[in-house]
């Protein structure tokens, strides 16, 4: 029997439908809502969470492709049965009736609320994170051994050729048969010169990422060195990159001469994702880490900075991309492209073939060539970095830009190209050029998920048709009926997003079950910062602890808030220094103001600390005065 502090996802789903008969009960009237409740409750049982999980998310896409491409809408396509006389789904045929005519075909004024409508169903718990079985954790794995063996066999050699060609006439590229790739490298190249004319390689600050590495040392071992890999020592000597200070270099002099110089391979992990399987992460070793988080930070600087690329690459900020997906569902003239398996496409010899010398020799020399699989087989990359390594998304979203911008017909075109990462908007009449670019260097186009017809687009995050947004709720974190830090935060913020999309009785079904596991839960009305707050109270939520603080002079609640776990460990004081170098003292005058005041939800956050370390993606609930 379950706890009443359960949460059930048809019961979720249900209630969600319930605030879309009483929002549109002209369309969508209380026989109907009974009858696809009913219809989602036989397919649970018959088909378990799956249908929650891949079934209607299949629903969604059949949606998408056929708005963003001249493929009809059909239910069998998407393993639904049709409505009769007619080629659409019967479930929530309501809705697509006012998005498609009988043979599936978008009518001439098609209704943007509905879309959203299928789509917020549809896609409820596409990104649900359920574990991951062996045959998903073996599938991904595959796929990873199989684009590595195309890059092998195909792109690279192919690209090497085209690179020899083009030496041996001294990128005269007319000299070649192959005209049109031939020149897309040699402007490729002329703007990829000028973005780093003026770039030191040397010039970096290295640091260490949050994340595990694949020599296994934890975040407080890893600034004592035991082995640094010659090929990266001589470009970045140890005594300049590896310490902080002559003083230090002399009093680990003993150390330094114990060092080993070899290299060792990365490592394979699968971290979980969605319902759709794991996502592959390759960890570095601590010496490449060490030297490639330095360098990513002043690419991503430099790149954002720079005349050429500040309007058209971007790292930190997604807006542009946004931006241009709403237009672009508006008017039609803007179209995003969707990458397929992007950061594991980009060849090293795609890498050397498009960047300056002076770039590729630092950026080689601290690249791992190969990477340990779970099974134990340690695996030649010919990729130039998998997921995992700081240099990935920077080089990625640098060579795609290169490379479109070369192959576009104007500067207009060249103008209106944005990139963050492997999301990419470029103007409607050039997306077949654009894709045949990409794909002719050996990355790879998800045709089904590019929108480059009709008015439907997304990227970034922003889902749009016919410039409205249509952004789903998109339910990741499985609901814990005992306290979770993460689970607490997530809840409230879905709940939250129900709430503003008006779906009430949802809302209120996800309230009664945080109130039932958590107790007193604030709400916005109380304007308490720091603390995750539900939109209003309702029924449910009980009365906050309350007292007056006469020093602040205001009224204070007890309220659970998040606060990330932290470990304190002292290390030898040389390597306490070298951490306080590369990440306090490296960092923006802001950074330190805010670390100094003390920010988030821990009023007791002090200054930079050397010998404390916090816990990536663990985090705990305590209650505080607020």
């Amino acid at each position: 029997m379950a706890s009443n502090n359960s949460l059930d996802e048809v019961t979720l789903i249900s209630h969600a439908l319930d605030d879309l008969q009483k929002s549109h009960s002209d369309v969508f009237n209380t026989r109907a809502c009974r009858n696809t409740k009913k219809f989602v409750q036989r397919r649970v049982r018959s088909e378990g969470i799956a249908f929650l999980t891949k079934t209607l998310p299949r629903l969604g896409k059949c949606l998408d492709r056929a708005l963003s491409s001249d493929t009809p809408m059909k239910s069998t396509d998407c393993r639904f049965s049709p409505a009769t006389g007619s080629e659409l789904p019967r479930f929530l045929g309501e809705f697509f009736n006012r998005v498609f005519d009988k043979s599936g075909t978008v009518l001439q004024d098609p209704c943007a609320a509905s879309v959203g409508i299928i789509r917020k169903i549809s896609y409820l718990f596409y990104k649900y994170e359920l574990p991951y079985d062996v045959e998903q954790e073996t599938d991904v794995v595959h796929k990873f051994k199989t684009c590595e063996e195309h890059l092998v066999s195909t792109v690279t050699p192919d690209l090497a050729k085209l690179g020899h060609e083009l030496f041996a006439v001294r990128y005269r590229w007319t000299a070649l048969a192959d005209h049109r790739r031939a020149l897309v490298v040699v402007k490729a190249k002329r703007l990829l010169a000028r973005v780093f004319s003026n770039f030191d390689c040397k010039d970096i600050v290295p640091r260490h990422g949050p994340g595990a590495v694949a020599t296994g040392q934890r975040l407080w071992t890893k600034y004592q060195w035991n082995n640094v890999s010659s090929k990266i020592a001589e470009y970045y000597p140890i005594d300049e990159y590896f310490y902080s200070s002559l003083s230090h270099v002399c009093d680990r002099v003993q150390e330094l001469n114990k060092l080993t110089g070899e290299s060792f391979p990365a490592k394979v992990i699968l971290v979980p994702k969605d319902s759709r399987g794991p996502r592959l992460i390759s960890c570095e070793p601590v010496d490449f880490q060490w030297i490639q988080q330095g360098l990513g930070r002043a690419i991503v600087n430099l790149v954002e900075k720079h005349p050429l690329t500040s309007a058209n690459v971007f790292f930190s900020n997604q807006q542009p991309n946004q931006i241009g997906a709403l237009f672009g569902s508006r008017n039609g003239r803007y179209a995003t492209l969707d990458l397929n398996e992007a950061s594991d496409r980009v060849s090293a010899e795609l890498f050397k073939l498009l960047f300056p010398s002076h770039i590729t020799e630092c950026l080689m020399a601290c690249r791992s060539d190969s990477t340990k699989l779970p099974d134990g087989v340690v695996l030649p990359l010919a990729k130039f970095a998998p997921m995992g390594s700081a240099l990935c998304f920077p080089i990625l979203a640098l060579s795609v830009w290169a490379l479109l911008t070369a192959g576009s017909p104007t500067k207009d075109t060249r103008e209106r190209i944005l990139v963050y990462g492997d999301d990419v908007i470029v103007p409607t009449a050039y997306a077949e050029q654009a894709m045949e670019t990409l794909e002719s260097f050996g990355l790879k186009i998800n045709r089904d998920k590019s929108c480059t017809k009709g008015l439907f687009r997304e990227s970034c995050g922003m889902d749009a048709f016919n410039g409205v947004c249509v952004t789903p709720v998109r339910i990741r974190t499985v609901w814990s009926s005992r306290p979770s830090s993460s689970s607490y935060c997530s809840w409230i913020a879905y709940a939250n997003s129900f709430y503003d999309m008006g779906w009430f009785s949802a809302y209120d079904y996800i309230v009664s079950k945080l109130c039932a596991v958590y107790g007193a839960i604030p709400h916005d009305g109380l304007q308490i910062s720091g603390a995750p707050s539900l939109r209003e109270p309702s029924e449910f939520t009980h009365r906050l602890k309350k007292r007056i603080n006469k020093g602040l002079q205001k009224a204070q609640y007890h309220v659970l808030v998040q606060q990330p776990k932290k470990t304190h460990k002292v290390i030898d004081g040389w390597s306490m220094l070298l951490r306080y170098f590369t990440e306090a003292g490296a960092a923006t005058p802001d950074y330190l103001n805010r670390s100094q005041r003390g920010t988030g939800s821990d009023e007791s956050q002090s200054v930079f600390s050397a010998s404390q370390y916090t816990h990536r993606r663990t985090s705990m609930l305590v209650r505080r005065w607020r």
